[in-house]
């Protein structure tokens, strides 16, 4: 047999290993943000309410809401715009996360592997989990930041229409394109500063916490590699990327959801920087961990079927355990 032949005899995953780790994660990935995609629609409309920098612009504001928890924001979106309301935003939502996914999991391997040099059977340094996970993260949602930003505005129209205003988006094309056409290809990655800062550090809590819990279980204790092991690392995952990446989320939910002039600029906030002073200066520093729980209790259940998915979809189709 030719080396050709031999070539082409191979599984899949063995002739295009990262292609296909890619595409397992994106699947793994869209699964999960269907299941948990109400959580952080509640999470975003928390971020957005009683913003200081929207109180200053006086009546072009639009009327004021009035401040709600997490179970009242997803009862009165159910109840004034509709059920099927809580899954506004999920396509561009399940695009972003495709990619976003796809791109963050087969850097982190690679570095992990290649760049990093982690032994099987080995204990992982934790300082190196840090700067993969920190460097996926970034990467990853670098590229999928003009998903980001029209699902978050995708997120606020149910909003809009309850306040008088016109709608801005017939769907995630015309949104692409309307963002597009206004902003120009600059106007696509608004926000993408603030937004790569918060994926870096929602991955230092998420891969890095899931790869160092599930090897020091699998090295340490008598776990096996199995659902039990894979549960107890996404839960400790899911916490900590929610601490960690909170306040990050929140200015960058602002900075994208802001209104812009006719050159993209934003009307409310010159920088994440400014975003966070006003921020803090305005509605005082826990304002940060808005929409904390709902984004933590969306983590958790995320992190579990995203790597429980995950992790079974790699053994079915005949790749190693992350």
């Amino acid at each position: 047999m030719s080396p050709a032949e031999e070539e082409r005899s191979l599984p899949l995953p063995e002739r295009w290993p990262r292609a296909s780790k890619f595409a397992l994660s994106a699947c793994a990935a869209a699964v999960a943000e269907l299941v948990t995609f109400p959580l952080d629609l509640t999470k975003t409309r928390l971020q957005i309410q009683g913003e200081a920098a929207v109180r200053r612009g006086g009546a072009a504001a639009g009327p004021a809401v009035p401040y709600r928890g997490m179970l009242r924001t997803a009862a009165g979106i159910a109840q004034e715009e509709g059920v099927r309301k809580l899954w506004q935003g999920a396509t561009p939502a399940v695009y972003r996360h495709i990619v976003y996914t796809g791109v963050r999991m087969v850097t982190y391997e690679h570095l992990r592997d290649s760049v990093l040099g982690r032994a099987e059977g080995e204990s992982f340094p934790l300082w190196k989990a840090v700067v993969g996970g920190i460097s996926a993260g970034a990467i990853g949602q670098f590229f999928a930041s003009p998903t980001d930003l029209v699902k978050v505005q995708m997120q606020m129209e149910g909003k809009r229409k309850l306040e008088g205003k016109p709608l801005r988006f017939r769907g995630v094309n015309h949104a692409f394109l309307k963002i597009l056409s206004e902003g120009g290809v600059r106007g696509l990655w608004a926000g993408w500063v603030p937004n790569v800062q918060r994926a870096a550090l929602v991955n230092m809590g998420d891969l890095t916490t899931y790869d160092t819990v599930k090897h020091f279980l699998l090295l340490n204790t008598t776990l096996m590699d199995n659902s039990v092991t894979h549960s107890v690392s996404s839960a400790c995952s899911g916490l900590v990327a929610a601490v960690l990446g909170t306040p990050a989320d929140v200015v960058k939910t602002r900075i994208m959801n802001q209104p812009r002039d006719k050159q993209g600029r934003g009307l409310l906030y010159k920088s994440s920087m400014d975003c966070l002073i006003q921020t803090v200066q305005g509605e005082g520093f826990m304002s940060l961990y808005k929409g904390f729980l709902p984004t933590w209790m969306r983590m958790a259940p995320w992190s579990l079927v995203f790597w429980l998915t995950y992790e079974q979809i790699r053994r079915l189709c005949g790749v190693t355990s992350f």
